[in-house]
C-alpha cells in the first residue's frame, strides 16, 4: 500500500485531496515538524530536503508535492488535461507556477509576517508583493477559464488550492476581496467530498501546536546555525 507522510500544512493536504479524489488506498504517516520528525534518519532516507509531503509507492520514493500530484496523476490516468503538446505544455507551466511561485512566495509571506523573530519591513512588503503579484496571475486566468486548464478539473487546481485556500492568512483579511475568480475556485473545491476528507486528514494525530523553543528549532533551524 501506498504510504504517505504528511502534516496539516499546505503541501500535504493538496496531496491529501488527490488520494481522496481517485480513491487510492494509501497509509498516512505523520510526520510532526514542530516535534522534530522531519529531521529524523529515516524520514530524511525518503525526503533528504526534511520537508512535507513524500510517498513510497513500493519501490518508488516521491517527494515535492508537485512531482508527487505528477507521479499520480500520471500512475492513475486521472485529473489530467487532454493528451496533446499543447496541453503538456500548460500542464507543466503551471504546475512548475505553482512550485517556483505560488508555494515558496505564499509560504515566506506567512512566515514574515507571522513567525520571524523580527518583524523587518523590507521583507514582509517583498513577500507580500510578490503574492499577491502571483494570486493575480491565477485570477487572471481563471477570468479566462472555469478552472487552470480550460474546462477540466486536474492537478493544477488541486497544485492552487492547497496555498490559495489560505490566501488571509497570506495577505490578510479582505485578501479574497481582491480575487473573485480564485476564491470561487476555492469554494468550489472545497466543498468537495473529497476536501473536506483531505482537510480532516491532519485531525487522525495529535501533531504539536505550540510554537515553543523546540518548534522553533525544528523547523527554522537557521536560528541556531549561522552561515555568514
Amino acid at each position: 500500500m501506498l504510504k504517505f507522510y504528511y502534516s496539516g500544512a499546505p503541501n500535504p493536504t493538496k496531496i491529501a485531496l488527490f488520494l481522496e479524489e481517485a480513491g487510492l488506498a494509501y497509509e498516512p504517516i505523520p510526520v510532526d515538524t514542530r516535534k522534530g520528525d522531519q529531521h529524523k534518519a529515516d524520514y530524511l532516507a525518503i525526503n533528504p530536503n526534511a520537508k512535507v509531503p513524500a510517498i513510497v509507492d513500493g519501490d518508488v520514493t516521491v517527494f515535492d508535492s508537485s512531482a508527487i500530484l505528477l507521479y499520480l496523476a500520471e500512475k492513475t490516468g486521472k485529473f489530467l488535461p487532454a493528451k496533446t503538446d499543447k496541453a503538456r505544455g500548460e500542464l507543466l507551466s503551471w504546475m512548475f507556477f505553482v512550485s517556483s511561485g505560488v508555494g515558496p512566495y505564499f509560504g515566506q509571506s506567512v512566515h514574515f509576517r507571522n513567525y520571524a523573530p523580527e518583524k523587518i519591513p523590507y521583507a514582509i512588503n517583498r513577500y507580500a508583493f510578490e503574492a499577491q503579484r502571483h494570486a493575480g496571475i491565477l485570477e487572471a486566468r481563471l477570468a479566462k477559464n472555469k478552472y487552470m486548464l480550460g474546462d477540466s478539473y486536474t492537478i493544477v487546481d488541486m497544485n492552487v488550492w492547497g496555498w490559495a485556500r489560505l490566501l488571509p492568512t497570506v495577505l490578510g483579511d479582505g485578501a479574497f476581496e481582491k480575487f473573485p475568480k480564485l476564491k470561487q475556485l476555492i469554494d468550489e473545491i472545497s466543498a468537495r467530498p473529497a476536501a473536506q476528507r483531505a482537510l480532516t486528514l491532519k485531525d487522525r494525530h495529535k501533531f504539536k501546536t505550540e510554537m515553543d523553543e523546540e518548534a522553533r528549532r525544528a523547523m527554522f533551524p537557521h536560528l541556531s546555525q549561522k552561515v555568514a
